[in-house]
């Protein structure tokens, strides 16, 4: 794991919105018993809000991911917590847009962008598992690319925010905004999961953020680059996602 860059810790805020305090030290069960009471009582809430509840409950234990597809979660970070630990995975696979929509947002941010790379290179992988894996076997190829190297990521963390929404498809549509991820022992909080694609591209707007440039060329959702393809007209917009492969989901957020 590299870090990218890094800024100074500027502490944590004091108590905010639902059992402020210190969550660092609660075991798994508390954890998901803590975070089930606040998915009920933040549902509704502006994202800014959940936010500034994760860091007021979990400080500098919580973490941001991001696919630096859009910057809305990045920006609710820093705007929550300047220094924010962003946790990017870079998979060996990825569009040179998106490589570039990250290294922006280490300029343009007040965050800390840490780069996730997988046990394995591209080319190490090729030899032992055979050329291109994403094609014979998707499953594998994320598991070690993606779902290994966030678990590794992940584990000086007590909670983890994800842009994950339920207008992403039928899949996600039970999104909490604050839940528990039994898998991780994680609490994972999803501030944005209420939101339309409308009122993405509204905050985005609205903010001048930037934005992966692949989003305006037709790539609504957006990959590795080789498992991902514009869809077609009035489809499903991850329809482009492993298309013809009968997969859906990475598995980072299953």
């Amino acid at each position: 794991m590299t870090v990218c860059q890094t800024h100074q810790d500027r502490g944590t805020i004091s108590g905010h919105g639902t059992d402020a305090g210190d969550s660092t030290d609660l075991s798994p069960a508390e954890l998901e018993a803590l975070a089930e009471r606040a998915g009920r009582e933040l549902e509704g809430a502006p994202a800014e809000e959940i936010m500034a509840w994760a860091f007021a409950r979990f400080g500098r234990r919580l973490a941001v991911t991001s696919s630096m597809a859009d910057t809305v979660m990045i920006h609710l970070a820093e705007r929550t917590a300047p220094g924010l630990d962003v946790i990017f995975l870079d998979t060996g696979y990825h569009f040179v847009e998106t490589i570039g929509t990250r290294d922006a947002v280490e300029q343009v941010f007040d965050v800390n962008v840490i780069n996730v790379t997988p046990e394995l290179t591209v080319a190490q992988q090729d030899a032992k598992y055979g050329k291109d894996l994403f094609a014979s076997n998707p499953d594998l190829c994320c598991a070690m690319r993606k779902v290994e190297p966030l678990g590794r990521a992940l584990q000086p963390y007590k909670a983890w925010a994800t842009g994950v929404r339920r207008a992403d498809n039928a899949r996600r549509a039970g999104t909490k905004v604050v839940g528990y991820d039994r898998a991780k022992k994680l609490v994972k909080i999803a501030p944005i999961a209420a939101w339309s694609d409308d009122e993405v591209a509204t905050y985005i707007d609205d903010h001048g953020l930037i934005s992966n440039p692949l989003l305006a060329d037709g790539y609504p959702s957006i990959g590795c680059e080789p498992c991902t393809s514009r869809p077609i007209d009035g489809s499903d917009p991850r329809s482009g996602r492993w298309a013809g492969r009968g997969k859906t989901e990475c598995g980072i957020q299953l």
